[in-house]
Protein backbone atom coordinates (compact mmCIF):
# COMPACT_ATOMS: atom_id res chain seq x y z
CA UNK A 1 0.00 0.00 0.00
CA UNK A 2 2.58 2.29 0.72
CA UNK A 3 4.79 1.60 -2.72
CA UNK A 4 1.09 2.46 -4.16
CA UNK A 5 1.17 5.70 -2.15
CA UNK A 6 4.16 6.96 -3.45
CA UNK A 7 3.55 6.61 -7.26
CA UNK A 8 0.14 8.23 -6.38
CA UNK A 9 1.67 10.93 -4.51
CA UNK A 10 4.40 11.49 -7.69
CA UNK A 11 1.65 11.23 -10.66
CA UNK A 12 -0.10 13.70 -8.61
CA UNK A 13 2.91 16.21 -7.94
CA UNK A 14 4.32 16.15 -11.44
CA UNK A 15 0.88 17.49 -12.57
CA UNK A 16 0.53 19.97 -9.79
CA UNK A 17 4.46 21.12 -11.23
CA UNK A 18 3.11 20.95 -14.99
CA UNK A 19 -0.24 23.47 -14.55
CA UNK A 20 1.83 25.55 -12.23
CA UNK A 21 4.51 26.02 -14.61
CA UNK A 22 1.71 26.96 -16.58
CA UNK A 23 0.13 29.42 -14.25
CA UNK A 24 3.31 31.65 -14.21
CA UNK A 25 4.63 31.78 -17.94
CA UNK A 26 2.48 34.24 -19.07
CA UNK A 27 3.33 36.45 -22.98
CA UNK A 28 2.59 39.58 -21.19
CA UNK A 29 5.82 39.12 -18.93
CA UNK A 30 5.22 40.42 -15.43
CA UNK A 31 2.87 43.04 -15.72
CA UNK A 32 0.35 40.32 -13.65
CA UNK A 33 2.93 37.79 -12.55
CA UNK A 34 1.66 38.75 -8.91
CA UNK A 35 -1.38 37.81 -9.05
CA UNK A 36 -0.68 34.74 -10.70
CA UNK A 37 1.90 33.61 -8.12
CA UNK A 38 -1.02 34.25 -5.40
CA UNK A 39 -2.99 31.87 -7.39
CA UNK A 40 -0.44 29.05 -8.07
CA UNK A 41 0.50 29.16 -4.68
CA UNK A 42 -3.46 28.51 -3.33
CA UNK A 43 -3.28 25.93 -5.75
CA UNK A 44 -0.22 24.50 -4.66
CA UNK A 45 -1.52 24.76 -0.76
CA UNK A 46 -4.80 23.01 -1.45
CA UNK A 47 -2.73 19.98 -3.67
CA UNK A 48 -0.82 19.72 -0.29
CA UNK A 49 -3.83 19.86 1.72
CA UNK A 50 -5.50 16.76 -0.25
CA UNK A 51 -2.39 14.48 -0.54
CA UNK A 52 -1.22 15.10 2.82
CA UNK A 53 -3.47 16.10 5.66
CA UNK A 54 -4.89 12.78 7.30
CA UNK A 55 -7.30 11.83 9.83
CA UNK A 56 -7.01 11.89 13.42
CA UNK A 57 -5.83 8.26 14.29
CA UNK A 58 -8.24 6.49 17.02
CA UNK A 59 -8.12 2.88 18.77
CA UNK A 60 -8.84 0.20 16.19
CA UNK A 61 -8.07 2.23 12.73
CA UNK A 62 -6.60 -0.06 10.36
CA UNK A 63 -9.09 -2.50 10.74
CA UNK A 64 -12.01 -1.07 9.99
CA UNK A 65 -13.32 -0.56 6.29
CA UNK A 66 -11.37 1.30 4.05
CA UNK A 67 -13.39 4.92 4.49
CA UNK A 68 -12.94 4.36 8.34
CA UNK A 69 -9.22 3.99 8.36
CA UNK A 70 -6.98 7.02 9.08
CA UNK A 71 -4.70 7.93 6.23
CA UNK A 72 -6.96 7.06 3.47
CA UNK A 73 -10.17 9.73 4.27
CA UNK A 74 -9.49 13.15 3.62
CA UNK A 75 -11.17 14.99 7.15
CA UNK A 76 -14.10 16.35 6.47
CA UNK A 77 -12.87 20.02 7.07
CA UNK A 78 -9.80 19.53 4.75
CA UNK A 79 -12.28 18.59 1.83
CA UNK A 80 -14.11 21.95 2.37
CA UNK A 81 -11.15 24.01 2.64
CA UNK A 82 -9.90 22.67 -0.60
CA UNK A 83 -13.76 22.68 -2.24
CA UNK A 84 -13.63 26.50 -1.03
CA UNK A 85 -10.16 27.24 -2.24
CA UNK A 86 -10.66 25.39 -5.87
CA UNK A 87 -14.24 27.95 -6.09
CA UNK A 88 -11.58 31.12 -5.70
CA UNK A 89 -9.12 30.19 -8.36
CA UNK A 90 -11.01 30.43 -11.43
CA UNK A 91 -12.06 33.89 -9.99
CA UNK A 92 -8.70 34.77 -9.33
CA UNK A 93 -7.40 34.05 -12.69
CA UNK A 94 -10.36 35.37 -14.81
CA UNK A 95 -9.88 38.86 -12.39
CA UNK A 96 -5.78 39.54 -13.48
CA UNK A 97 -6.67 38.05 -17.49
CA UNK A 98 -8.16 40.53 -19.92
CA UNK A 99 -11.34 39.36 -21.25
CA UNK A 100 -9.73 38.72 -24.69
CA UNK A 101 -7.11 36.22 -23.26
CA UNK A 102 -9.59 34.22 -20.92
CA UNK A 103 -9.22 30.98 -23.67
CA UNK A 104 -5.14 31.54 -24.12
CA UNK A 105 -3.23 27.86 -22.38
CA UNK A 106 -1.46 30.44 -19.88
CA UNK A 107 -5.58 31.85 -18.59
CA UNK A 108 -7.37 28.28 -18.54
CA UNK A 109 -4.52 26.20 -16.92
CA UNK A 110 -6.87 26.63 -13.94
CA UNK A 111 -9.44 24.03 -15.54
CA UNK A 112 -6.57 21.48 -15.09
CA UNK A 113 -5.41 22.33 -11.81
CA UNK A 114 -8.86 22.07 -10.38
CA UNK A 115 -9.63 18.73 -11.98
CA UNK A 116 -6.26 17.27 -10.61
CA UNK A 117 -7.00 18.37 -6.95
CA UNK A 118 -10.40 17.21 -6.94
CA UNK A 119 -9.46 14.04 -8.74
CA UNK A 120 -7.20 13.48 -5.04
CA UNK A 121 -9.64 14.74 -3.18
CA UNK A 122 -12.49 11.74 -4.47
CA UNK A 123 -9.20 9.17 -4.15
CA UNK A 124 -9.10 10.08 -0.74
CA UNK A 125 -13.22 8.85 -0.53
CA UNK A 126 -14.32 12.37 -0.85
CA UNK A 127 -16.35 11.54 -4.11
CA UNK A 128 -19.09 14.27 -2.93
CA UNK A 129 -16.97 17.30 -2.56
CA UNK A 130 -15.29 16.21 -5.54
CA UNK A 131 -18.39 16.49 -7.80
CA UNK A 132 -19.46 19.50 -6.27
CA UNK A 133 -16.03 21.13 -7.22
CA UNK A 134 -16.89 19.80 -10.93
CA UNK A 135 -20.15 21.87 -10.77
CA UNK A 136 -18.80 25.15 -9.16
CA UNK A 137 -15.83 24.90 -11.95
CA UNK A 138 -18.50 23.94 -14.57
CA UNK A 139 -20.61 26.79 -13.52
CA UNK A 140 -17.76 29.60 -13.09
CA UNK A 141 -15.63 28.53 -16.13
CA UNK A 142 -19.69 28.75 -18.46
CA UNK A 143 -19.33 31.92 -17.13
CA UNK A 144 -16.20 33.69 -17.88
CA UNK A 145 -15.44 31.85 -21.09
CA UNK A 146 -18.22 30.25 -22.09
CA UNK A 147 -19.60 26.36 -21.55
CA UNK A 148 -18.10 25.19 -25.06
CA UNK A 149 -14.95 26.72 -24.73
CA UNK A 150 -14.82 25.11 -21.14
CA UNK A 151 -15.38 21.80 -22.22
CA UNK A 152 -13.17 22.07 -25.12
CA UNK A 153 -10.19 23.37 -22.79
CA UNK A 154 -10.12 21.12 -20.27
CA UNK A 155 -13.44 21.09 -18.15
CA UNK A 156 -14.07 17.34 -20.11
CA UNK A 157 -11.07 16.38 -19.13
CA UNK A 158 -11.53 17.60 -14.58
CA UNK A 159 -14.93 15.72 -14.82
CA UNK A 160 -13.59 12.25 -16.50
CA UNK A 161 -10.19 12.10 -14.46
CA UNK A 162 -13.02 12.06 -10.85
CA UNK A 163 -14.79 9.95 -12.38
CA UNK A 164 -11.97 7.79 -12.66
CA UNK A 165 -10.97 8.43 -9.69
CA UNK A 166 -14.20 7.40 -8.20
CA UNK A 167 -14.29 3.96 -10.22
CA UNK A 168 -11.15 2.96 -8.82
CA UNK A 169 -11.82 4.10 -5.22
CA UNK A 170 -14.68 1.92 -5.99
CA UNK A 171 -12.91 -1.09 -7.27
CA UNK A 172 -9.70 -0.99 -4.26
CA UNK A 173 -12.02 -0.73 -1.64
CA UNK A 174 -14.02 -3.83 -2.81
CA UNK A 175 -10.60 -5.88 -2.78
CA UNK A 176 -9.67 -4.60 0.02
CA UNK A 177 -12.82 -6.24 1.48
CA UNK A 178 -12.51 -8.97 -0.37
CA UNK A 179 -8.43 -9.70 0.65
CA UNK A 180 -9.35 -8.85 4.67
CA UNK A 181 -12.61 -11.32 4.36
CA UNK A 182 -10.07 -14.12 2.25
CA UNK A 183 -7.77 -13.37 5.62
CA UNK A 184 -10.33 -13.79 7.98
CA UNK A 185 -11.70 -17.19 6.48
CA UNK A 186 -8.19 -18.12 6.34
CA UNK A 187 -7.61 -17.41 9.95
CA UNK A 188 -10.62 -19.27 10.54
CA UNK A 189 -9.60 -21.86 9.27
CA UNK A 190 -6.07 -22.68 10.04
CA UNK A 191 -7.58 -22.50 13.68
CA UNK A 192 -10.12 -24.67 12.95
CA UNK A 193 -7.38 -27.19 11.70
CA UNK A 194 -5.12 -26.52 14.86
CA UNK A 195 -8.54 -27.66 16.97
CA UNK A 196 -9.19 -30.10 15.06
CA UNK A 197 -5.41 -31.51 15.60
CA UNK A 198 -5.42 -30.93 19.13
CA UNK A 199 -8.45 -32.99 19.79
CA UNK A 200 -7.35 -35.80 17.65
CA UNK A 201 -4.16 -35.89 19.56
CA UNK A 202 -6.02 -36.28 22.56
CA UNK A 203 -8.47 -38.21 21.84
CA UNK A 204 -5.52 -40.29 20.99
CA UNK A 205 -3.98 -40.35 24.09
CA UNK A 206 -6.95 -40.79 25.51
CA UNK A 207 -7.86 -44.41 23.20
CA UNK A 208 -4.39 -45.41 24.42
CA UNK A 209 -4.93 -44.37 28.39
CA UNK A 210 -7.91 -46.48 28.02
CA UNK A 211 -6.75 -49.45 26.42
CA UNK A 212 -3.46 -49.62 28.69
CA UNK A 213 -5.85 -50.05 31.59
CA UNK A 214 -8.67 -52.20 29.60
CA UNK A 215 -5.65 -54.07 28.07
CA UNK A 216 -5.12 -56.79 30.34
CA UNK A 217 -7.94 -57.82 30.78
CA UNK A 218 -9.31 -57.90 27.46
CA UNK A 219 -6.00 -60.17 26.57
CA UNK A 220 -7.41 -62.32 29.79
CA UNK A 221 -10.61 -62.23 28.16
CA UNK A 222 -9.85 -63.61 25.00
CA UNK A 223 -7.41 -65.92 26.55
CA UNK A 224 -9.94 -67.37 28.86
CA UNK A 225 -12.64 -67.52 25.96
CA UNK A 226 -14.89 -65.48 28.35
CA UNK A 227 -14.87 -67.91 31.47
CA UNK A 228 -13.99 -65.44 34.22
CA UNK A 229 -14.33 -65.77 37.75
CA UNK A 230 -16.46 -62.85 39.55
CA UNK A 231 -13.94 -60.61 40.32
CA UNK A 232 -12.16 -60.75 36.91
CA UNK A 233 -15.91 -60.13 35.62
CA UNK A 234 -15.86 -57.10 38.07
CA UNK A 235 -12.12 -56.68 36.62
CA UNK A 236 -13.64 -56.51 33.21
CA UNK A 237 -16.48 -54.21 34.10
CA UNK A 238 -15.13 -51.18 35.01
CA UNK A 239 -12.48 -51.40 32.40
CA UNK A 240 -15.06 -51.23 30.11
CA UNK A 241 -16.74 -48.35 31.95
CA UNK A 242 -13.50 -46.36 32.10
CA UNK A 243 -13.00 -47.26 28.37
CA UNK A 244 -15.93 -45.37 27.38
CA UNK A 245 -15.74 -43.09 30.12
CA UNK A 246 -12.46 -42.01 28.18
CA UNK A 247 -13.73 -41.82 24.58
CA UNK A 248 -16.99 -39.75 25.97
CA UNK A 249 -15.52 -37.88 29.07
CA UNK A 250 -13.08 -35.44 27.72
CA UNK A 251 -12.73 -32.75 29.97
CA UNK A 252 -14.21 -34.07 32.49
CA UNK A 253 -11.80 -37.01 34.18
CA UNK A 254 -8.89 -36.40 35.93
CA UNK A 255 -7.30 -39.24 38.27
CA UNK A 256 -9.84 -37.60 41.48
CA UNK A 257 -12.62 -38.16 39.37
CA UNK A 258 -11.67 -41.56 37.98
CA UNK A 259 -11.31 -42.59 41.24
CA UNK A 260 -14.75 -41.22 42.10
CA UNK A 261 -16.47 -43.16 39.55
CA UNK A 262 -14.15 -46.55 40.03
CA UNK A 263 -15.70 -46.47 43.83
CA UNK A 264 -19.53 -45.74 42.50
CA UNK A 265 -18.90 -48.84 40.07
CA UNK A 266 -17.73 -51.06 42.84
CA UNK A 267 -20.59 -50.74 45.06
CA UNK A 268 -23.06 -51.26 41.86
CA UNK A 269 -23.90 -47.95 40.60
CA UNK A 270 -24.24 -47.01 36.88
CA UNK A 271 -22.35 -44.34 35.69
CA UNK A 272 -22.72 -42.53 32.79
CA UNK A 273 -20.37 -39.62 31.35
CA UNK A 274 -21.41 -37.09 28.33
CA UNK A 275 -18.84 -34.20 27.65
CA UNK A 276 -20.77 -31.74 24.93
CA UNK A 277 -18.26 -29.11 25.07
CA UNK A 278 -19.80 -27.42 28.09
CA UNK A 279 -16.36 -27.03 29.56
CA UNK A 280 -13.93 -26.33 26.29
CA UNK A 281 -13.43 -22.45 26.81
CA UNK A 282 -12.85 -23.05 30.76
CA UNK A 283 -9.24 -22.75 31.58
CA UNK A 284 -6.82 -25.57 33.50
CA UNK A 285 -7.71 -23.59 37.38
CA UNK A 286 -11.19 -23.87 36.71
CA UNK A 287 -11.58 -26.84 35.08
CA UNK A 288 -9.90 -28.23 38.27
CA UNK A 289 -12.29 -26.83 40.39
CA UNK A 290 -15.21 -27.96 38.28
CA UNK A 291 -13.50 -31.50 38.31
CA UNK A 292 -13.08 -31.13 42.66
CA UNK A 293 -16.82 -30.68 43.11
CA UNK A 294 -17.40 -33.39 40.24
CA UNK A 295 -15.65 -36.10 42.39
CA UNK A 296 -16.61 -34.77 46.10
CA UNK A 297 -20.42 -34.66 44.92
CA UNK A 298 -19.62 -38.87 43.67
CA UNK A 299 -18.41 -39.52 47.08
CA UNK A 300 -21.45 -38.23 48.77
CA UNK A 301 -24.00 -40.07 46.65
CA UNK A 302 -25.08 -43.66 46.94
CA UNK A 303 -27.20 -43.35 43.83
CA UNK A 304 -27.80 -46.31 41.77
CA UNK A 305 -27.84 -44.69 38.32
CA UNK A 306 -25.63 -41.72 38.08
CA UNK A 307 -25.86 -39.29 34.88
CA UNK A 308 -22.64 -36.59 34.34
CA UNK A 309 -23.39 -34.53 31.59
CA UNK A 310 -21.50 -31.05 30.83
CA UNK A 311 -23.40 -29.01 28.06
CA UNK A 312 -22.91 -25.89 26.87
CA UNK A 313 -24.38 -23.14 29.11
CA UNK A 314 -23.69 -19.83 30.45
CA UNK A 315 -24.26 -20.62 34.26
CA UNK A 316 -24.19 -24.37 34.41
CA UNK A 317 -20.29 -26.34 33.78
CA UNK A 318 -21.65 -29.58 34.80
CA UNK A 319 -25.16 -31.34 35.37
CA UNK A 320 -25.18 -34.61 38.14
CA UNK A 321 -28.50 -36.41 38.03
CA UNK A 322 -28.60 -39.27 40.29
CA UNK A 323 -31.56 -41.89 40.72
CA UNK A 324 -32.48 -44.96 42.26
CA UNK A 325 -33.29 -48.19 40.68
CA UNK A 326 -37.22 -48.27 38.79
CA UNK A 327 -36.99 -50.48 36.22
CA UNK A 328 -35.12 -50.74 32.77
CA UNK A 329 -34.00 -47.25 31.76
CA UNK A 330 -34.79 -43.91 33.43
CA UNK A 331 -38.46 -43.71 33.81
CA UNK A 332 -40.99 -41.95 35.22
CA UNK A 333 -40.70 -44.54 38.62
CA UNK A 334 -36.55 -43.77 38.99
CA UNK A 335 -36.94 -41.62 42.23
CA UNK A 336 -34.77 -38.41 42.06
CA UNK A 337 -31.94 -38.77 44.95
CA UNK A 338 -29.54 -36.05 43.01
CA UNK A 339 -29.31 -33.45 41.60
CA UNK A 340 -26.75 -30.72 41.38
CA UNK A 341 -25.69 -28.05 39.02
CA UNK A 342 -21.59 -27.45 39.18
CA UNK A 343 -21.55 -23.55 38.28
CA UNK A 344 -19.54 -22.19 35.72
CA UNK A 345 -16.50 -20.39 37.63
CA UNK A 346 -16.13 -17.24 36.32
CA UNK A 347 -12.80 -14.94 36.06
CA UNK A 348 -13.38 -12.71 39.16
CA UNK A 349 -13.42 -16.17 40.72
Amino acid sequence: MRSVRRVFDTIALAFTAYFAVRGLVRPEGVAHLPLAIVAVSLYLVLTLIALYVEQAREPGDGSGPPRERAGTVLPQWAAFAVLAGTALIPLLVSAYTPPGERTASHATWYLGAVGAVLTIVCARHRPVHAWIGIGVLAVESSLTIGLGPALGLGLVGSAVWVAIAQLLMIFTDRAYRDTARLAALQQATSAWQATQAVRRLERRRRVQYALAVAGPILSRVIAADGELTDEERTTARLAEGRLRDELRGALLLDDDVREAIAAARLRGATVTVFDEGGLDDLPPEHLDSVRHELADTLRQTDAARIIIRAAPDPDVAITIVGRSPGGEGLTEEDDLQLWREVPRPTAAS
